[in-house]
């Protein structure tokens, strides 16, 4: 219960400058990292960056850490340069991790991974994508009581595939258009 008081806050604290019906766009690694290093829907990520706020961006902290992972294996297996690696995680600190930037992340608590365990098992999902995707649903139930959505961005299907079935707003950089984003963001 502590949890779901503390996500009711987080909601609350992420609409406290927020006057009109907004979108907020919750990051899987999977896109967000596209944001760091050049993959297809890259484009996507930049629009969306450029374009919203970043206190209405968000991931899981724990994605932070999945993203830095993902630019240290492309460093080490070749795909990005040394001085690519370090402009990328640069970028990352600054947009992101830094104190004093307004994209918010959240955080996994115990209530939270409890919770997720269930979802392991009906959508045949990993830990994190399970524990995001708990976050998730927790954040637009409490949004949606305002009249505001939640849109999570990813580029792993089995996790799209669950937070649809889940009834969750998906975009995949990959595949779905800027038009769709344009859409959204006009509703703000």
């Amino acid at each position: 219960m502590a949890f779901v008081r503390k996500i009711t806050s987080l909601a609350a604290q992420l609409l406290k400058n927020v006057r009109n019906r907004c979108v907020l766009f919750y990051f899987d690694a999977s896109a967000l990292v596209k944001r760091y290093t050049e993959e297809i829907g890259s484009d996507k990520i930049d629009f969306l960056f450029q374009n919203v706020p970043s206190n209405r961006l968000m991931c899981l902290a724990i994605g932070v850490a999945e993203v830095f992972s993902i630019c240290v294996r492309k460093r080490n297996d070749g795909r990005i340069t040394r001085h690519h690696f370090e402009q990328a995680v640069g970028y990352l600190d600054n947009e992101v991790i830094n104190i004093e930037s307004n994209f918010e992340t959240i955080p996994a608590e115990n209530g939270l991974i409890w919770k997720s365990i269930g979802l392991m098992d009906t959508h045949s999902i990993n830990s994190v994508d399970a524990i995001l995707l708990c976050s998730a649903l927790d954040i637009a139930d409490d949004l949606r009581k305002k009249k505001n959505e939640l849109v999570l961005i990813a580029s792993d299907q089995r996790l799209l595939r669950a937070a649809q079935t889940e009834g969750l707003l998906c975009f995949n950089p990959e595949t779905n258009s800027q038009e769709m984003l344009v859409n959204w963001i006009a509703t703000q």
